[in-house]
C-alpha cells in the first residue's frame, strides 16, 4: 500500500511563495511516476505537474515557469513562486507504478490533500 502525505498548504497574498511537500516511501518517489494535481471549488481536478524516474518534468502551461517540482530522498516538493488567486485549490500528491507514461491523470495513489489559498 503507497501512502502519500501532503503539506505546506497555506494563504499566501499575490506573488507570494509556498513550497508544498508529500511525503512518501523512499521506493515510491525513485520509482514511481508522480504528479500534482489541483481541485478548485467547483472546478474539475486538473493537473499542475508530472515527474518520472527518468526525463524532464512536465508542467501544466498556466504553471509553467512559476512552479518547480522536484524529489528528494523521500519526498516530493511543488516550489510555486508568484502565486496568483487563480491557484487557490486544493493540492493533491499523486503516484503510479505503471511505466508507460507519466503523463496521464488516472493515477492510483492519491494523497489526501493540502489547501493553497492566494489572496489578492
Amino acid at each position: 500500500q503507497v501512502q502519500l502525505v501532503e503539506s505546506g498548504g497555506g494563504s499566501v497574498q499575490a506573488g507570494g511563495s509556498l513550497r508544498l511537500s508529500c511525503a512518501a516511501s523512499t521506493y515510491t518517489i525513485s520509482t514511481y511516476c508522480m504528479g500534482w494535481f489541483r481541485q478548485a471549488p467547483g472546478k474539475e481536478r486538473e493537473v499542475v505537474a508530472f515527474i518520472g524516474r527518468y526525463g524532464p518534468p512536465r508542467y501544466a502551461g498556466s504553471v509553467k515557469g512559476r512552479f518547480t517540482i522536484s524529489k528528494g530522498n523521500d519526498k516530493m516538493f511543488l516550489q510555486m513562486n508568484d502565486l496568483k488567486p487563480e491557484d487557490t485549490a486544493m493540492y493533491y500528491c499523486a503516484a503510479d507504478s505503471r511505466p508507460d507514461t507519466c503523463v496521464r491523470e488516472d493515477y492510483k495513489y492519491w494523497g489526501q490533500g493540502t489547501q493553497v489559498t492566494v489572496s489578492s
